[in-house]
């Protein structure tokens, strides 16, 4: 097996990418990015579709866009100026 088909931890691939690895995860149950099942059901992903896709900026900054859409959006404190609020007040 030569370098290129060595097989990379959701972890490794995050490192590369710059985001969390449940995001690969997520990349690979939504089928942007290949990935292998080893025998006790942990992802892994091929080094050279990473690497083909970390040298795609547009992959990339698509990747992301459309992380950032499903991110969780904060909406401000719950309860402004209540008990426990981030001013101190009441």
């Amino acid at each position: 097996m030569d370098t290129g088909d060595r097989l990379l931890t959701p972890g490794e691939v995050a490192a590369l990418f710059r985001v969390d690895p449940k995001t690969v995860t997520r990349w690979a149950a939504a089928g942007r990015i290949g990935s292998i099942r080893t025998p006790g059901g942990h992802r892994r992903f091929r080094e050279s579709e990473v690497r083909a896709l970390l040298e795609g900026d547009e992959v990339l900054e698509e990747m992301r866009e459309d992380d950032a859409a499903n991110r969780p959006r904060n909406t401000g404190p719950a309860n402004p100026g209540g008990y426990g609020s981030p001013n101190g007040l009441r």
